[in-house]
Formats: structure tokens, sequence, C-alpha cells
């Protein structure tokens, strides 16, 4: 049985639940009731940065109005220690709170109140009083002070990889040495964390705000001492994660151990300074970065070290050198990675992968050896592409990025710069984006009911990335109906076990699942089709399934049509069948999406000033599944790339390990005045040796060599060239009084 397909995969179709959304029946964790209204519970948080509890107080905060409960260590129940089992991944390991006296960094919680109300809970936990015997923390402030080789990489990349031979004096004509350094980061999720939790009958329900719902089930299995079958977890809308929610985090562990105590459903919902600590964000980067190249402009070295910060018992390292391993080829390459355990909240992917950070420093690097060896930048770039893996020797599936810097900067206007008004220079810059492509275990059931409606059944969650409407377009094109005729359902443990969202991997795995149940599905409806329609097609024809025996525009008397629900019986519906893929269905082949970034800026060289006027990026990504959809999380991760270029960064009190800036009042994120024109293409070559459905991740690309095409910009219009992010007015003027720095 074959399906006629309909042109759906690809088109800009409209968000299917933006209706649900903009009319606010599109309910987020904290929205969600129970059959009781829950409780709220209020954390207290720790004002110093590492040490123990020698005393906590909690009578006068357990006498106020409306108040349940108070939990500390000493009564929190039954909890594994925190990241225990240690062969647990870090989304499945115990993320135990108030299991210990210990206090393992600044802003951690020492207690819960839970109350009637959201304001007689936190009154009541303003009445809790404690002291903790502190000890100084352990930072990393320099290079040498990380000495630890990670066991492994985010990504599954080696910590340390060489390939090649180092260059002799003979072979360098051009070379430079850099310090590139990067500060914390945070993902500023619009939506921030929370859970409702409530247990009846021995069995956990749990709302929460997360990206994958199948290791949240282990995590609080392990975390709580439970089976993994008497837990159901639903997050069927999130608003935003960006790494941030991989994994569950204090939130759901306090509203979990607060329903078990009072036996009744709680909340609890983060304030935003809460998430900048009971949530992960990324940790600072020092980036020794040295390049060289031969007489003929052909890079004949790169070395990438980097030196980042590990919260301790949090397995988590990024690769901030793995666009220096793939992007371009050289006689020698070497990249290592070293980290160094300290006081500090989660730290963890924040807004894509290490290729954010590293290629912040890599490109800009790249951009400062091209200078060197007198050589357009652009033109360098395209002349040192690889052919092959340029460590691995191996293959690509696909490889746009030559086509994405030339047709880009084509359009760009590459150096076609306008003339410069008094006092303020424009300077154009460019960057390459290489982001690896994986495909992850995912399953998904698709059904056919008795009138006649698609249903798609997945835990996989939409972090406002657009799956609920990818997901309809795959199913109804492979069942040739309607994308109005497919209801998907999302979020829900009890569906089948997805990768979930988050490394790009979301829309080609879990969008292959669906094909795959798809194909399941019109195997099984042959089977049930009496005789005469056993080599039938499946169509949908105003708003009715049909099957016919004979292809499209036959003339042949034998052709036969009628609809589904009339050849098959009723008993039989609702039809469903299960897709899965694994990574059996890829390619050995190295798998990449990529893209080229363009930035033009306007400095003013009398105040440092930073304007942006236009990025423009070029990409290729396989098979783009939604036009719309896809443009918008580009330019979704190009706006992040200007922010983390000029404004972003978190400050850090050394002495007590606290955050000087943890709020959006201080954490300069880019709005809409800091953004000026945000254009982008696609190179579409769907990709099936990537993915059963053609398509490669997209949702870090845009990010990914972003901030870097602007920091080269600003080079290109001052001649400075700031190594230090973010580039802030004070450091451009810097550079323009001592051209040394």
């Amino acid at each position: 049985m074959t399906t006629h397909n309909q042109p759906v995969i690809g088109k800009a179709v409209n968000r299917v639940d933006g209706p649900l959304k903009v009319t606010g029946r599109a309910r987020y964790a904290a929205e969600h009731m129970s059959e009781r209204n829950p409780l709220i519970g209020w954390p207290v948080s720790s004002d110093t940065a590492v040490g123990e509890i020698t005393n906590i107080d909690t009578t006068e905060a357990e006498r106020a109005d409306g108040v349940s409960a108070v939990i500390t260590y000493k009564n929190a129940g039954p909890l594994k220690p925190f990241s225990k089992p240690a062969d647990e991944s870090r989304f499945t390991q115990s993320r135990a709170v108030l299991h210990e006296p210990h206090i393992r960094h600044f802003g951690a919680p020492v207690a819960l109140v839970i109350a009637n109300t959201l304001e007689q809970a936190r009154y009541a936990a303003s009445l809790v009083t404690f002291t903790v015997k502190g000890n100084a923390p352990d930072l990393l402030t320099s290079f040498d002070d990380a000495q630890q080789k990670p066991a492994s990489l985010d990504g599954g990349f080696e910590p340390d990889v060489t390939s090649g031979d180092k260059p002799h004096d003979d072979d360098i004509r051009s070379e430079i040495e850099s310090v590139y350094t990067t500060p914390s980061q945070i993902s500023a999720a619009m939506e921030p964390h929370a859970t409702v939790a409530d247990f009846k009958d021995g069995k956990l329900e749990v709302y929460c705000s997360v990206q994958i719902i199948a290791s949240a089930v282990e995590a609080l299995a392990i975390t709580l001492e439970m089976a993994p079958e008497d837990i159901v977890v639903q997050s069927p809308y999130v608003g935003g994660g960006f790494g941030s929610k991989l994994g569950l985090h204090y939130d759901a562990i306090l509203a979990c151990i607060g329903a078990r105590h009072v036996k009744q459903p709680v909340k609890v919902a983060l304030s935003r300074r809460q998430v900048f600590y009971n949530t992960p964000h990324r940790g600072h980067s020092i980036q020794h970065i040295s390049l060289s190249s031969n007489a003929n402009r052909e890079l004949t070295n790169i070395t990438h070290k980097s030196a980042m910060p590990k919260a301790k018992g949090y397995e988590f390292a990024e690769a901030t050198g793995a666009g220096a391993r793939v992007t371009y080829k050289s006689q020698y390459i070497e990249s290592t990675h070293r980290v160094k355990d300290v006081d500090l909240p989660l730290i963890d992917s924040t807004r894509s992968p290490g290729d954010a950070i590293g290629s912040l420093a890599f490109e800009s690097a790249i951009d400062e050896l091209a200078h060197k060896a007198n050589i357009d930048p652009l033109t360098f770039r395209i002349k040192n592409l690889p052919v092959v893996h340029p460590m691995k020797g191996s293959p690509f599936t696909t490889h746009n990025l030559g086509e994405c810097l030339r047709q880009g900067a084509e359009k760009f206007g590459w150096q076609h710069k306008p003339s410069p008004s008094e006092g303020k220079v424009i300077g154009h810059g460019v960057a390459s984006a290489m982001r690896m492509n994986v495909l992850v275990e995912s399953s998904a059931d698709v059904e056919i009911n008795a009138e006649g409606q698609v249903i798609v059944r997945s835990d996989m969650t939409d972090i406002g990335t657009g799956t609920y409407t990818i997901l309809a377009q795959i199913a109804a094109e492979m069942l040739s109906t309607p994308v109005e005729n497919v209801i998907v359902k999302l979020g829900d443990s009890r569906f089948p076990a997805s990768c979930g969202s988050g490394g790009s991997f979301g829309a080609a795995s879990t969008g292959s699942a669906v094909k795959k149940a798809c194909e399941a599905l019109t195997q099984k409806i042959m089977a049930t089709l009496p005789g005469e329609y056993k080599n039938a097609r499946l169509r949908m024809e105003q708003g009715e399934f049909i099957v016919t025996n004979a292809p499209d525009n036959s003339t042949a008397s034998s052709a036969k049509s009628a609809l589904l629900l009339d050849v098959v019986d009723k008993s039989a519906f609702p039809l469903s069948a299960t897709g899965s893929v694994s990574q059996d269905d890829t390619s050995e082949k190295e798998q990449y999406s990529c893209g080229a970034h363009f930035a033009e800026v306007e400095v003013d060289t009398l105040t440092g000033e930073v304007r942006l006027l236009r990025q423009y990026g070029m990409f290729s990504a396989g098979q783009i599944l939604n036009l719309k959809t896809a443009s918008s999380q580009i330019k979704g991760g190009m706006v992040w790339g200007a922010g983390y270029a000029l404004t972003e960064g978190i400050h850090h009190h050394t002495d007590s390990a606290s955050f000087v800036n943890p709020d959006f009042g201080e954490y300069h994120i880019a709005v809409n005045r800091d953004i000026a024109e945000v254009n982008l293409d696609f190179l579409e070559e769907p990709d099936y040796a990537a993915s059963p459905v053609g398509a490669k991740g997209i949702g870090e690309l845009g990010i990914t060599g972003a901030g870097a095409a602007i920091a080269n910009a600003i080079y290109d219009a001052c001649k400075v060239r700031v190594r230090d992010f973010p580039i802030t007015m004070d450091k451009v003027m810097l550079g323009i009084s001592d051209p040394q720095q």
C-alpha cells in the first residue's frame, strides 16, 4: 500500500498550537491544577557559598498563618544522595536537595516553606533562621587552575585529540597566539522553572517544565527511591528551555518532597533570581588559541586549549573545541579541555553546547590570522575548507559550508560598505558555523480513529520550537491528509519515549519516528483490506480517507475506490502503529549542519558604542521541515549570538561565589533596541543519510558563529580586537586609545 503525498513538509505552516497559546488555553507547568488546589512551596536560600548547617530554627515559620509545613534536611524523608548512583547520566542521577546539612553553593535551598498562598509562604520563609559554618569557595580564576581532564565532553567528544604533524618553521609564514575569555551565562527562558506535584495512593503525578520526559521519570524514581511505573510526568507546553530544562532541578524535587510530606499537591515556581541559582548556568571559559599558515595562506596549525569550571558532583564538561576540530583543514590540529571542580550552582548546556562560546573565540582567532596573513577573511575561510573530516579523514554525508559562505557573501554584499559618517565607522564580519548532527533513539504512535482523524502520540516536548506543527506536517504528508486533520499529543510519560528536545536532535529524531509509524500504519491498514484492494493506495478526499486499487488518473475499468471506513470493519478502529528510530537508521559518515554568519556594525570611535546594523546568515541543515519555525529558531539564535558578543555576562563575587547580577535588571539580554535587521536563507538539500526525514539539526546552528561575526565586524570597523567577551564600550575605547591592547 502506498500513500499519495501532499506537499506539506517544508511549508511555512502556522503553528498548530498557536490558537491555544494566544487564547491562554495552553497550560504551562505552574498553571496545572490537580483535583485540589495545590499548596505553595517557597525555598529558603543559603546566603553562604559552601559549608555545613550548624543550626536551623523553623519554629516561628511553622506558627505563621497558613503554613502547613516547613521541610529541612531533618524531615525531608528518604532521598538518594545527590549525584548517585555514579554510573547514571547527569539527567538521571539523584537531584536530591534538603537531604543533608551540607550546602553546595550560594543560593541553594536550606528549607521549603509550604503554605496556602504565595504571600504566606514567602513571609514565613523570612522567619526561618539558620547558621552555616562556611568555607572559602573553590573557583576557577586562571587557566592553570584547571588541571583535571574530564572523562568525556558533552556530545560524546574525547577531551583531548590531535592529528597530523606539527609544522616546521619553514611551514609558517603567519601565526598568532591569543587568549579569549567568555563569561558565565544564563539561559533566561521566558518561563521560569516550575513544578506541581501530587501523590495519590502511592502514585506520583508531576507537571513540570522539562525538555526530556523519560529521563525526568528516571531521575524522580532514583531521587525519591520509587518505582518508575509509579510516576507520571507531564510537560505538554514549555516556555523555552535552552538547556536549562534538559533535566529536573530543585523546583521539581522540592515540590515532590513537599507533596509527599503534606499529602497534598504542592506547587513550587521559582522567581527569576532563584532561577539563576537553582538551575544550570554556563561556566566562564579561558581559551588559548594558536594558529599558523604558510606562504599559500593554508593553515598549518590549529591549537585550541580550553579551561572551564565544573560544578562539584555534576559531571559536565563543554566541548568548546568542537569547532576547531572540524571547520577547517590544517597540517596539525590539537584540541584539549581541562576543568576545575568549583563551588557554584550546576553548570550545564546554555543555549547550545560548547560550540557557541568556542566559536566566539575560534572564529575570531581565524579572523585574526587572516588579517595577519593579509588575506580577505572570507577568502581565507573558503581556501581552507575541508573535503573530509579534518581529523578523522572520513567523508561527510553532505557539506555545504563553502556554498553557504559564497552565496551568503553575495546576498549580504560582503565588504560593499557604505561610506562612514563623521566619528562613526562601518565594519563587516564573517564567521563559519559547524554543528554536529545526531539521531537519538525515539518512538511515536500514530492512530487513525473511527472518525478518520489522525492522532500522533509521543513524550516528545515542544519548547516553543514548533514540534507540534512539524510532527503534524510529517503525519499529514505521509497519510495524505490535511494538517488540520492531525492531532498531536506530546509531553506525557505514558506516551512512547522519545529523545526529548535539546542538542538539535529533536526534530529529526522524533520526526523520523513519526514517519516510520505512519509507514507501519499504512501496512497495517493494507493487511485489513479485502482482496480487491490488496495493492491499494490511501488518500484523503473531501475529508474522508479513500482507498483505490489503481494509480491516480487511471482509466482502467478495473480501478476501484471506496471509503476506508466502508471497506474496513469499524470494530477494527482505532488502527494504530508505533515507529522507532535509533543510530542504526543513520549513516556512519560525518553528519554536520553548517552555516555562514555575516554582520554589519557601526562603531562610534568617540564613545566606543557599537550598533548592529545587519545580521545575515546562510544555512544548510538538510530538509527544512517548516520554513517559518526553522527561520524563527535560527533568528533567535542569531539574536543570542548578538547578546553573547555585546551584552551578556554573569559577574561573580569571588569571596561568596554569589552572582553580582542575578536578575534581568543587570544581566543584559539583547533586546529590540540592540538588534537591527536579521535575515537568513537556507541551502536546502535533504540528507537521508542523516535521518529518515532528511532533516538535520538547526536549533543551535543560529548561535554558533553569530557572535564572532559581530566581533570581527567591530575589528573591521575600528581595528580593535576585543578578546574578553562581551565587547562593551569601555573595552572598545581602551583598544582605540591603546592599539597594543
